[in-house]
């Protein structure tokens, strides 16, 4: 897709990268399928179905989620306008815009494709913050659908996802159950591999996550030529969130992955090895840094 948005070919290089990992986790995995079900066919048949209903319906799963929907021009005119012209600055098409009637702080984009994509904003956001920093986060998301970064997450984890759920079958199933000692040994090796397959690729899609949020905070900076809203945006939201109940920021930590900052707990994250997204001071200091780049009159 043709795009104004500064090209990241560290970005490029480490999604290849852990796309080449998490394949080569995929055609492990599917081979233990095979083992299992004993039929080639169905083992392709589970993961390309659940594959590509991930895939194909990433956007409306993520609205109807959230409590998102679709909004006209006439709707939302001030957010449409900015979202106008962004679109025309990157020089990219215009995705869907959708509202969340949503009391926390934050926006997100989703959609298998440029063409199917929708940017999303929830009312708290709208409420908290200014003009420039609104621009600023909705660059930050249209970066990510200019970036192809939602179809990439969603592919990435998908292995996880299944390797996940079929550890949860084969230990609700009864693991060392059977009277048949052969088949027990089988079903307790695809219970060890699923759990490895689905560690390695838990770390691999966090390690890509938090650099695709740090790639697009760069690009939108960038596009809009002033980081040091952003950064106002983002300390905004996640001093916000951190008011916010545990209760609540728990139902939304399921969808941390789309979110411009994390919908999580003081404390959840014990490591940022585990985080989706990098810390707000890593984020910070880098939009600094830009802005000294850029010349930057605060």
């Amino acid at each position: 897709m043709r795009t104004r948005f500064k090209p990241d070919r560290s970005l490029t290089g480490r999604m290849l990268a852990t796309t080449f990992l998490l394949g080569l986790l995929y055609v492990v995995f599917v081979a233990v399928l095979i083992a299992v079900t004993k039929s080639a066919v169905w083992a392709i048949v589970i993961a390309g179905g659940l594959l590509f209903a991930q895939y194909w319906f990433s956007d409306r799963i993520a609205l109807y989620a959230m409590h998102g929907r679709i909004v006209t021009p006439e709707e939302a005119p001030e957010l449409h306008g900015v979202i106008d012209r962004l679109c025309a600055l990157a020089d990219m098409p215009k995705p869907a815009v959708a509202i969340a009637d949503v009391d926390m702080p934050n926006a997100f984009a989703t959609g298998r494709s440029p063409s199917k994509a929708v940017v999303c904003v929830t009312t708290g956001v709208l409420r908290r913050l200014d003009a420039n920093e609104l621009e600023g986060v909705l660059a930050h998301e249209l970066s990510h659908v200019a970036h192809r970064d939602v179809a990439v997450m969603t592919i990435a984890s998908f292995l996880g996802v299944l390797a996940g759920l079929t550890t949860r079958i084969g230990l609700y199933s009864g693991v060392g159950r059977s009277r048949d000692q052969n088949a027990a040994v089988v079903m307790l090796a695809v219970v060890v591999v699923s759990a490895v397959v689905y560690a390695i690729s838990f770390l691999l899609t966090r390690a890509l996550s938090r650099y695709r949020e740090l790639s697009a905070d760069r690009a939108a900076a960038i596009l809009t030529g002033h980081p040091s809203a952003l950064a106002s945006a983002l300390t905004k939201i996640s001093g916000e969130i951190a008011r916010i109940p545990s209760r609540d920021l728990r139902q939304a930590e399921a969808f941390n992955a789309f979110f411009i900052a994390p919908a999580a707990a003081p404390g959840f994250s014990l490591s940022s090895l585990f985080s989706t997204h990098p810390t707000l001071e890593r984020r910070l200091d880098q939009l600094a840094t830009i802005s000294r780049e850029l010349g930057e009159q605060v």
